[in-house]
């Protein structure tokens, strides 16, 4: 890891998390992951395998930034996509 690399708090849970949105599919909830995860390290001066490979996901289920936060919100609109897996705690930082 290069000196000027950060290593970022929630890394080993969010590179769990892009691992398995690596193998599965376009869900609802795994959009919303995508597009969280997305945020989350849009500018960080680290972590470049996480962006790199949420990268591919994006390419692997033919989506642009935008179209996928444009599904996202829809998905936000229509309730909450993170009740169904029991995440009460909501983890944006």
């Amino acid at each position: 890891m290069k000196s000027e690399e950060q290593q970022h708090p929630q890394y080993r849970k969010d590179r769990e998390i892009v691992d398995n949105l690596l193998k599965e599919e376009d869900t609802d909830y795994n959009l919303a992951e995508l597009a969280r995860l997305k945020i989350r390290y849009r500018g960080f001066p680290g972590a470049k395998d996480i962006q790199e490979d949420l990268e591919k996901v994006l390419q692997k289920w033919e989506l642009t930034e935008e179209k996928l936060y444009e599904k996202t919100r829809q998905i936000h609109r229509n309730g909450k996509v993170y009740k169904k897996h029991n995440n009460d705690q909501e983890d944006w930082f």
